[in-house]
């Protein structure tokens, strides 16, 4: 489940071009680091689902660490980050595919139209039920990430095109400097973000306690080295120089696949449309599933809360949802690039991603801080496991939200980190007023947030040792 939350195909395909306009031919050492910073970051995490298995995840490990309004901002922070990825794979798939009719069949469609097929799919698939679609989501799953190690390994038998080379693993490669590093992290951040996915069934394995931190932790390890791996490859199939000209706007691997592979091709083009759609459908689902939950705890309107008779799925919070895709990725394309350009619909990628990115950093900050606070309060205490590592999470991700406010010079990358920080504020206040006016409602609002889960008239009183959680009215 982490493995494929994070998307590898989909990331593989398209997160290095949002880097590469900053750390270019360096982009997989980009990669290469934010593997690195995501296991130390994952190290907090894992240690907290050994001790609280619970659907909650982030929510409960902030909250019992920290305390609930923290837990509060965290599924505030959680929820709009979700709440920005279908939007955000509207545009891509519509520039995707924009790009692809043009320059391969010369036929000329606008990028919005074409997002508005898979986004119109996506709500009927919602209205209908999901389940066997998420299947065949997985299948498909399985076979693009086959495709594009297939193709990445093709492409270094070759050779490259001018020779193998270390040199995209060497920050000399960047040609921006350390800054670009650093703004080529964020959107590699992005294509790591769902590593944690695993946490949310910390209630339903067997042997949580050390299954969920095992599923992490290699999760990280097995998609990072596709990452690594195959961004590399991109690179020394493209040529170093070529790499540092890559945009938002470029299709690399349909290049890729014309020169070293001909016969994949389609396969690339299928595999990429294919895991856009599918990480659009997931990330629907959880959205829709928080937005139903939401109405039915009283925080939204009650008719989040109707759910078909006949079809048994929350038609209100299907359409809501859907509608806000469509319009968010409209209005985003449109001022960011136009409708009739693939740049709008990459754009909306880029600037939603971004923003999402910048949303769920600070929960692994959070997580991170629980962590330390959790475990000398409880005990178990270790000062590797429990202090060095989630300190130094905590320094690269708080780190790296920093650089992004000093190394970001462009228009309207400025901003984002500023409409995080009011997003915060307005959550942070929202927690305030519920601490002191509605307390009992502070802990379901900010579990339902995270995830959609709520346990009414129940609330965590002790965990063992072993990591079980009883439960009391």
């Amino acid at each position: 489940m982490s493995a494929a939350i994070m998307g590898p195909a989909v990331s593989t395909f398209f997160n290095p071009q949002f880097s590469m306009p900053f750390s270019g031919a360096a982009t997989p050492l980009v990669y290469a680091l934010c593997l690195v910073a995501i296991l130390i970051t994952a190290s907090g995490i894992m240690e907290m689902s050994s001790r609280l298995p619970s659907a909650g995840a982030f929510y409960t490990y902030v909250t019992r660490g920290i305390g609930p309004k923290s837990g509060f901002v965290t599924g505030g922070l959680m929820f709009v980050a979700y709440a920005l990825l279908p939007p955000a794979e509207v545009g891509l798939v519509g520039s995707y595919l924009q790009s692809t009719l043009r320059d391969e069949f010369g036929i000329a469609v606008p990028w919005w139209a074409i997002g508005l097929v898979p986004a119109a799919l996506m709500i009927f698939l919602a209205l209908e039920g999901v389940q066997s679609s998420l299947r065949t989501a997985l299948v498909l799953f399985t076979a693009e990430v086959v495709i594009v190690v297939t193709l990445a390994v093709i492409v270094v038998a070759h050779g490259g095109k001018h020779g193998l080379t270390l040199q995209p693993l060497s920050p000399s490669a960047s040609p921006h400097g350390v800054g670009g590093l650093v703004t080529g992290f964020v959107f590699a951040a992005l294509s790591f973000v769902g590593f944690e996915a695993a946490a949310t069934l910390g209630e339903e394995v067997r042997k949580p306690a050390r299954n969920v931190p095992k599923a992490i932790g290699l999760s990280v390890l097995f998609v990072g080295a596709i990452y690594v791996f195959c961004v590399w490859a991109e690179v020394v199939g493209v040529g170093v120089g070529a790499a540092n000209k890559i945009d938002g706007t470029s299709t690399p691997w349909n290049d890729l696949a014309a020169t070293y592979a001909p016969w994949a091709k389609l396969l690339v083009i299928l595999a990429a449309v294919s895991s856009m759609f599918a990480v659009m459908v997931n990330s629907n689902t959880g959205v829709v599933r928080i937005l139903h939950v939401m109405g039915r705890e009283g925080m939204l309107p009650k008719l989040f809360a109707h759910v078909d008779p006949k079809r048994k799925t929350p038609t209100y919070a299907v359409l809501v949802q859907g509608i806000f895709s469509v319009v968010i990725a409209l209005v985003v394309g449109a001022v960011a690039g136009g409708l009739g350009s693939p740049e709008g619909g990459s754009n909306v990628y880029g600037y939603l991603g971004f923003l999402l990115t910048l949303g769920i950093l600070p929960v692994y900050v959070l997580t991170n801080i629980a962590t330390m606070r959790f475990f000398r309060k409880e005990g178990g205490f270790r000062l590797v496991r429990h202090g060095v590592l989630p300190g130094l999470a905590i320094l690269l991700m708080v780190g790296l939200l920093v650089g992004q406010v000093q190394q970001q010079t462009t228009a309207p990358y400025t901003w984002f980190p500023w409409l995080i920080a009011a997003w915060v504020a307005v959550v942070a206040a929202g927690a305030i007023w519920l601490g002191r006016h509605q307390p009992e409602k502070l802990a379901v609002a900010g579990a339902v947030m995270a995830t959609g889960e709520a346990e009414e008239g129940h609330v965590v009183t002790h965990e063992a040792a072993s990591g079980s959680v009883t439960t009391a009215p």
